[in-house]
């Protein structure tokens, strides 16, 4: 379901309203649960604000002599009935209105007794026993321990709330753009943006989504020129062969016309070349293609590959030549995948270079890997469109067609190839004029 960016950030606000909620509902069950401990506990071991007093008279003197001096200073105590056990539960001091027993004899805790326990070293050293204890005193005792509680979680409330708010301000509105922008995405609008706020995380999410928006539009755009590269790759030759039959067919040709034929079957022949090319681009692209690596000597790879094109360039009166020195120019690669990068390299340089021209092929070896250069001095390209030169039916020359040779995808694949083969490729324009193709090659 579609979703403004408003009604994200209230679903957001609310999920953050929950929480706080779900905090102080937790807060409120542990008082209640302070309270409801000491109105039905008999014996408690936790600290009370007073029984420091009494546990430091002890631990000052050694003895619980005298120490009802330490009870004439603690307010709390004042209005109530207490009586103070020794560890053995013997009566060292008797404060109760009612006397109940002398000190020194022992006691045992009544049901209306509340007694606190007194330890040192984790040992009981005492036992502080509040007789007769209402449900009302008793409450009065546990606010000795609620009250300090409640005044802080009270700060900590206050200090959530303007947590709360900054988390809204940083992180609540900026996610919310995203959400909304992915969604709108997702529907189909990848033009979609938002803008970089809040913390730096939030800002790294807000680029790394526009980064991702950017590559899928542009994934997209690829797509749609593809298809339609390849429609119209394919329009011209499928247009001279049905304009040939039809011509057959309404006697305008004769069905044993040679050279109408010769015509149709040469475009088929181009057809059949640009469908094996697409398909070995995309098996190139997947990686999907199967390389069978074996150690390949380039200079004579490439001394092959000019001897194939050596009839073309003598043609158009183009000198080709290997220049190489004596190094080792090995490298594990597929001969067959590799003599087709090198056939795709020449035979592009031959196609756009004018009669007269020169071409010439060197190698450089270091260490680790084997460099091929592919040199014209033809006319080149401008240094804004060396980026598109490894594109598919990219050609810099707009007005060419199909009869000018070439199916528009002879660098695509190389690229395709040197890559997948873990090689790099690209072209550099010349100091003077022309264009230089540089294939690295990991020996």
């Amino acid at each position: 379901m579609h979703s403004s960016v408003r009604e994200i950030r209230t679903r957001l606000l609310y999920l953050l309203v929950r929480a706080f909620v779900f905090v102080l509902l937790l807060s409120l069950i542990f008082f209640l649960s302070i309270v409801s401990y000491y109105l039905t506990s008999q014996t408690s071991s936790i600290p009370m604000p007073f029984t420091g007093a009494i546990k430091g008279y002890y631990i000052g003197h050694g003895n619980w002599d005298g120490v009802g001096a330490v009870f004439d200073t603690i307010d709390e105590l004042s209005s109530l009935d207490t009586l103070l056990l020794d560890k053995d539960h013997r009566i060292v001091l008797d404060r109760d209105s009612d006397p109940v027993s002398t000190v020194g004899s022992s006691y045992k805790l009544k049901p209306n007794d509340f007694a606190l326990s007194l330890e040192m070293g984790g040992q009981e050293i005492g036992l502080l026993v509040i007789t007769s204890l209402s449900p009302w005193s008793r409450l009065g005792i546990a606010r000795a321990v609620i009250f300090p509680v409640s005044f802080i979680s009270l700060l900590l409330s206050v200090f959530l709330v303007i947590v709360a708010t900054l988390l809204i301000r940083r992180f609540v509105n900026p996610l919310a753009g995203v959400i909304y922008a992915a969604r709108e995405v997702t529907n189909g609008k990848l033009g979609t943006r938002i803008s970089s706020e809040g913390p730096q995380d939030m800002r790294s999410l807000s680029d790394s989504f526009n980064e991702m928006a950017s590559s899928l539009e542009r994934n997209d755009r690829e797509r749609r020129e593809m298809f339609a590269d390849i429609a119209h790759e394919l329009r011209t030759p499928l247009s001279i062969i049905r304009g040939r039959l039809e011509g057959i067919v309404d006697g305008i040709y004769k069905a044993d016309d040679g050279q109408v034929v010769s015509l149709a079957l040469e475009q088929t022949y181009l057809l059949e070349r640009l469908v094996d090319d697409l398909r070995l681009l995309t098996l190139a692209e997947t990686r999907q293609l199967h390389f069978e690596k074996k150690s390949v000597d380039l200079a004579q790879l490439s001394q092959h590959t000019i001897d194939m094109f050596s009839a073309e360039a003598q043609e158009k009166n183009i000198s080709l030549a290997l220049e190489k020195g004596g190094g080792n120019y090995t490298a594990e690669l597929d001969p067959q995948r590799m003599e087709q990068v090198v056939g795709n390299l020449v035979g592009n340089a031959l196609r756009y270079i004018p009669d007269g021209s020169k071409i010439w092929l060197t190698l450089e070896e270091t260490s680790s890997e084997v460099k091929l250069f592919v040199n014209d001095n033809g006319p080149g390209v401008a240094e804004d469109e060396l980026q598109y030169l490894f594109d598919r039916f990219w050609r810099k020359d707009k007005s060419r067609t199909r009869s000018a040779g070439g199916t528009g995808l002879g660098l695509a694949i190389a690229k395709q190839l040197v890559e997948a083969q873990g090689g790099t490729i690209e072209a550099r324009i010349l100091p003077q004029g022309g264009l230089q193709v540089v294939v690295e090659l990991k020996k």
